[in-house]
């Protein structure tokens, strides 16, 4: 069957020009005849998209720039795959993903796009939230609604704290960014090694103090 989404050649031509078009024909194929790819759904295959955004995380954390291109090239297969499941059940495709990305981007950017002022990282953020609440109606009545619970601990507990005190979070001077970062994982880390000394899951722990905060905001 052809490509109908984009009109192109049956998707079996891994030879295309365009390297993203190539990705997505390979993609489609496997969608067809990996017998693998055919079982997945969201559920089965969002675990693997978490492992491979981790992996991508540590790539950039290292500097190690032949990595990196790997890994996002790992991210990115998932991107289609995900978007190929919308699109099998009539829900959405790639160009929609793509679409409600820059039309969100556009939005969330009135002081790239439009003609609001933002001098600031600190000011772009406070818009940033902003727009969100009053202009998509995100935590209009609930600022920790679509906080995700699945959320790793120390995730978790920065986005609540985010959401509760959004005028927080001032970037820390690039020349003291090194020496700040090192000074709190050192705290981080001697927290865990209290936790561990008197028998506590300091994952389980922090995550119960988060939910304490939000509970009381």
């Amino acid at each position: 069957m052809p490509d109908e989404r984009r009109g192109g050649p049956e998707p079996d031509a891994p030879d295309a020009a365009d390297p993203l078009e190539r990705l997505d024909l390979i993609t489609r194929r496997l969608r067809r005849e990996c017998p693998w790819d055919r079982e997945q759904d969201e559920r089965s295959i969002v675990p693997h998209t978490v492992e491979e955004a981790y992996e991508l995380a540590d790539a950039a954390a290292r500097g190690d720039d032949e990595k990196l291109r790997d890994e996002l090239g790992d991210v990115l297969f998932q991107v289609l795959f995900l978007s190929l499941l919308l699109e099998e059940r009539g829900a959405g495709s790639l160009d929609a993903v793509a679409d409600g990305m820059s039309a969100k981007l556009i939005r969330r950017h009135p002081h790239v796009f439009g003609e609001v002022e933002a001098e600031t990282a600190t000011e772009v953020l406070r818009n940033w939230d902003q727009i969100k609440r009053e202009v998509e109606g995100r935590g209009a009545d609930d600022p920790f609604a679509d906080v995700p619970e699945n959320l790793p601990g120390l995730l978790y507990a920065r986005k609540i704290l985010r959401r509760a005190e959004p005028e927080g979070g001032a970037p820390v001077d690039r020349e003291r960014r090194d020496e700040t970062e090192a000074a709190i994982g050192e705290m981080l880390l001697e927290a865990v090694r209290l936790s561990r000394r008197v028998g506590v899951d300091p994952e389980l722990a922090l995550r119960a103090a988060a939910e304490r905060y939000r509970e009381g905001a």
